[in-house]
């Protein structure tokens, strides 16, 4: 098992947090009352398929959507996590909607409210790899030169590798857009870290494996593995009611997400292994949201099945 894994059989965002920073880093949730081309008319309106009405970021803190309060919205995640995170330092996570979507001075601003809060070690940005344009580059780059001890990360939604998952979940772009962002990405230093949804309808396990495969040829920072989450008011809920697919029992969820950590590489940060459906909106499964109980099932497997990450991973050359 490497090294710096600490107690576990992965490298988890908890020990790399550790490792950097002595401590367990908390993230904010913040919403900067962005859109996306999903739903403004520019590729779509309906959003992705599976995407509620909160753009994936139910749990950021908003109160007025056209003119977000960044600080008043870092004061109130912090009072709500500062019991269990007493070094009160903590990761200015911008998440719902796509967010570099809008006009640089707009991004400028936002991104400067959170970088200049003492208690933010950085910002984790989450958007579209069709959404990082020159100009947004640019941003990132200067502002990762104006704040050199803080860092600035790039989620992107992958999601899946399949062109006919993508058209089914209406992605919106071809799967050299996101090689061409991770290329633009890795070329200023600024890390990535990428999405993937586990269970999607029609995928197999094999599916799912090719794109572990497919990303360890990329230099990504991190990954997220999330298990396919059905929530009321999606267009995936309809296609769920009228038993078009079913989700994954969390006997095989916990069978494939122990393959794909096996087949990861083990210098890629594993920042999610499930994920967090919104138990108002969660329509399947709800097995999951018993995130511990899932966790510690996995964690049983793997002991049991001598399992760690990389464990079948094979040496990848870069394609970039």
């Amino acid at each position: 098992m490497h090294k710096i894994w600490n107690d576990k059989p992965y490298y988890s965002l908890n020990t790399y947090f550790k490792n950097v920073y002595g401590e367990k880093i908390y993230k904010v949730a913040l919403d900067g009352g962005m859109t996306c081309p999903n739903r403004d008319g520019s590729l779509d309106t309906r959003g992705c398929i599976f995407c509620s009405e909160g753009g994936s970021g139910e749990f950021a803190a908003s109160f007025d959507r056209l003119h977000p309060n960044i600080g008043a919205q870092l004061a109130i995640g912090k009072e709500f996590i500062k019991d269990k995170n007493p070094s009160g330092k903590f990761v200015a996570y911008f998440q719902p909607f796509t967010n570099t979507y809008a006009p640089i001075p707009y991004l400028r601003a936002l991104y400067t409210a959170a970088l200049l809060d003492d208690d933010v070690v950085g910002l984790s940005i989450a958007t579209r790899p069709d959404c990082l344009s020159g100009p947004v580059l640019e941003l990132l780059e200067d502002l990762k030169m104006e704040y050199p001890d803080k860092f600035i990360w790039i989620e992107l939604g992958l999601q899946t590798i399949l062109r006919q998952s993508a058209e089914y979940i209406r992605r919106g772009y071809d799967l050299s857009v996101f090689e061409t962002a991770v290329r633009n990405l890795h070329a200023i230093s600024i890390p990535t870290i990428i999405h993937i949804i586990l269970g999607l309808p029609g995928e197999t396990k094999a599916d799912m494996l090719s794109a572990i495969e497919y990303l360890n040829t990329f230099p990504i920072f991190g990954i997220k593995l999330q298990l396919l989450h059905v929530l009321r008011g999606t267009d995936l809920a309809h296609d769920y009611a009228d038993r078009k697919f079913e989700v994954l029992s969390q006997t095989e969820y916990t069978d494939i997400l122990i393959d794909c950590i096996e087949h990861l590489s083990p210098e890629i940060v594993i920042h999610r292994l499930t994920g967090d459906g919104p138990k108002e909106l969660l329509l399947a499964p709800l097995w999951s949201t018993n995130k511990k109980g899932v966790l510690n099932t996995l964690l049983k497997e793997m002991k049991i099945r001598g399992s760690y990450q990389g464990k079948k991973y094979t040496s990848s050359p870069f394609t970039i």
